[in-house]
Order: structure tokens, then sequence, then C-alpha cells
């Protein structure tokens, strides 16, 4: 490109010699230089309208120049070929991952910075009914549903929500989106409806079957105790104690049962008081404080100078249940003479509850099983104590209708700490 630009330099000196020249020779150098300016303006020009021409219609060879505008029109033919060969190369990986959407059962929605339908696939027309006239409008006109909403607008896509269909109200739908490029998102749409009616007819059966057992036990009960009072036969005293002991067992993890499904199918809001927690750990520790003393153990409430007066609004029932269970699974747990501490502690955005104890300790990889249904850490030792492996369920799903999470950490030998991490109330 540089040796064109000389010739071309040098062909400009050699027509500007040739007009000076003859200027000279008319006696009239102005007119001359005018007048070979303008016959190479005019090719210039010339070459111009071809460059335009040629534009218009890029399949088409370059146009014949000579010199610097030939290298010029060659250079941009080349560049041409080269993108046409990306974009078809580009085509084909956006023909292939088209192709590859098409069969997937997830509805795949991909918006643009704006939050603009782009692209989506078939599955996603389906669920959703978009068409191809929709492209470019807000995906906010589909999914007018005011926690979709909230969701693209707080931009917190760590987790998933679920839905009921904008289309079909029989229908629930999973939506997870996930960022990418300049701020453009992945929208992931799984249809659940499936599950979330499997998970319906499993609380419904849960809490129908629990409380149809409970009358007919309640009766069974109350003969074994009869049978057991008025009993006259020794041999007969194990059996009929191991009797009333299992269904004593039954009975609370009947009464576990109801108290999880009602937990899992009722609104969070519905009994809502004002709570002092300092109060509420005060009532906890001394209604454990008698269940220590026969393990001759020793309990302790430790507040944080700077938790005095924490409240919060929610259930008080369902919270004393949950922190009481787990002051008692401490004590349950824990050797005699054993030491069992709670603590309420605070820093800038949470408060803190904790119970900690010196027990034998919970070995590391059944602490993410601790919450599941019935899970069990050692058979033996819940059948000594009596129990049901649906206390931390309970708690879980306190904690979670108060807006809290449960941590629990412990190493064998040292013991366990459950701490409960909630939200401060929030202040203007």
């Amino acid at each position: 490109m540089l040796k064109s630009f000389g010739a071309e330099f040098q062909r400009i000196l050699i027509i500007t010699l040739i007009v000076f020249f003859v200027g000279l020779a008319t006696d009239n150098i102005t007119l001359a230089l005018l007048l070979g300016s303008l016959v190479y303006i005019a090719v210039i020009y010339h070459n111009i309208y071809k460059l335009k021409v040629w534009l218009m219609h890029e399949d088409t060879e370059p146009p014949e120049a000579k010199g610097l505008w030939g290298e010029i029109f060659d250079s941009l033919y080349h560049t041409q070929r080269r993108q046409r060969s990306q974009n078809q190369q580009l085509q084909a990986v956006v023909n292939r991952i088209q192709k590859l959407t098409s069969t997937l059962r997830e509805g795949v929605i991909i918006l643009d910075s704006r939050g603009h339908l782009d692209f989506w696939n078939p599955a996603a027309h389906r669920m959703l009914a978009f068409n191809s006239k929709d492209r470019g409008q807000s995906v906010i006109n589909f999914i007018r549903h005011p926690q979709f909403v909230s969701y693209l607008e707080e931009q917190q896509y760590d987790q998933h929500i679920e839905l009921p269909s904008p289309r079909f109200a029989a229908k629930r739908l999973q939506f997870q989106v996930t960022p990418f490029g300049n701020n453009e998102r992945l929208i992931i749409v799984r249809d659940t409806t499936q599950l979330h009616n499997l998970e319906k007819m499993r609380q419904e059966f849960v809490a129908n079957a629990s409380h149809e057992m409970r009358t007919p036990l309640t009766v069974i009960n109350g003969y074994i105790e009869t049978l057991a009072d008025s009993n006259v036969m020794p041999k007969w005293n194990k059996p009929l104690n191991q009797m009333l002991q299992q269904s004593n067992r039954l009975s609370v993890l009947i009464n576990d049962l109801l108290v999880l499904s009602k937990l899992e199918t009722t609104a969070s809001d519905l009994n809502q008081t004002d709570i002092d927690i300092n109060k509420l750990l005060l009532i906890i520790k001394d209604e454990a404080t008698i269940l220590a003393q026969d393990k001759q153990q020793t309990l302790k409430l430790e507040c944080h100078e700077n938790s005095q007066g924490i409240h919060i609004l929610g259930d008080e029932k369902e919270l004393h249940s949950a922190l009481s269970n787990l002051v008692t699974n401490a004590i349950k747990y824990t050797q005699d003479g054993g030491e069992i501490t709670i603590r309420l502690w605070l820093d800038k955005n949470n408060f803190y509850i904790s119970v900690g104890d010196n027990g034998p300790g919970i070995g590391s990889r059944h602490l993410p099983h601790l919450t599941e249904r019935f899970y069990r850490v050692d058979d033996s030792r819940n059948s000594s104590t009596g129990g049901t492996g649906l206390g931390l369920a309970i708690v879980k799903h306190v904690l979670m209708r108060h807006y809290a999470e449960l941590k629990i950490t412990s190493e064998v030998g040292k013991g366990s700490l459950f701490t409960c991490i909630f939200q401060l109330p929030y202040r203007d």
C-alpha cells in the first residue's frame, strides 16, 4: 500500500509538471493547473463512483483499476470475502445452537440489554405463546407476575423462582435467569407442574394420614394404659410397657408430621405478633432447666450487651417450638454433667441465636443431611432418646417462614453448634 502511495504521488508530480510546462507554453499557467486539477478530480470521482456501484452489488467482482485504486478495490474485496466466510461460520454456529435448543424440553429465552425478547426456542413458544411479531418487545409484557418483575429488577439470580403459568392456570413454571454478554440475559423455563402436583399430593397424604391415624392411636394408647395399670401378671409388665413406649413414640411422630404439614401448607403471616427475643430465650431457658438438672448439666444463657431490646415480627409459638427443640436436642444428646450454652448476639445486618454443647459431636458427612426428614445419624441413639427424625426439619421450616437460616457446625468429640441467623428489622 505504501508503494502505491508513492507511485500515486509520482503520478501527481508528473501531471503537475506537464500541466506547468503546458501553461508556460500557452502563457497561462493558472488555467492549465486548474484544468489539470479538474481532470484529476474527475478521475477520482470516477473511481469513487465505481466503488459505490460495486459496494451496492457486493457479490460481483471488483472493478478494474490501476495503482492505488486497484489496491483499494482488491483490499476491500478480500476483506469482504473474509467477513463473508466468518459470517457463514457464525451463522452455522447459530443454526446449530438453534437446532440444539429446539430439541430441549426446557424453554430457552434470550433477552437483549433492554430486557426485550431476542430469541426463544420451540419449548418457550409452547409454554409462553411467543410469536415472531413479539421479537423486540419487553418480556414483562408476557410474564406480568409481580414476583417475576421483582426477580428481573433486583437481579438476584442465584436462585430460581416458581410461578403459575401465564397461559394455563393449572400449570407451574420455574424460571432461572443467567446474565451474560453486555447486560444480556438467558432465561431457562421448566415445566414443574408434575413435581408441584406430586409435592402437593405428598403434603396432603401426610396431613390426612397423620390426622386419620391420630384417633385410632389414641384409642389404642388408652387401652394399653388401662391394661398396664390393671395388670396383675408380672410376665406381661415388660411387653405392656414396651407397647406403651412405642405407642407414645408413634403419637409423637404423628404430632410432628402434623406440625410439619401445617408449616408446609399454611401461610407464614397468619399469626404474626411482635416478639421480644430476649424474653423468649429466658422462657426457653427456664423451661429447659429442669430437664438439664436431671442430667446434672449446666445450662447457660449469654446475651451480648448490644442485643438488648431485639424485637421481630413473627409467629411466637413457632419460634418458641423451634428454638426449644434445639435446646432440648442439645440436652438429650449431651452426656450427663455436660454444658449447653444459648447465645444471642448481633452485627450490622443480622442477629444470631446459637445453641452449643460439648457433647459427642456429629461427623462432617452427616451435617448436610441433618435437616432432612427422618434422617438419622445413629439409629440406636435416636431410639434411646425417642427422637422422630423430624425435629430439625421442623426447625428449618420455621426459620424459613421467618426469613432466617440454620447453620450447623460440629466436630466429633468436641460438641455441636446450631446457629439461627435472622435479619435485623429494617429501620429508616
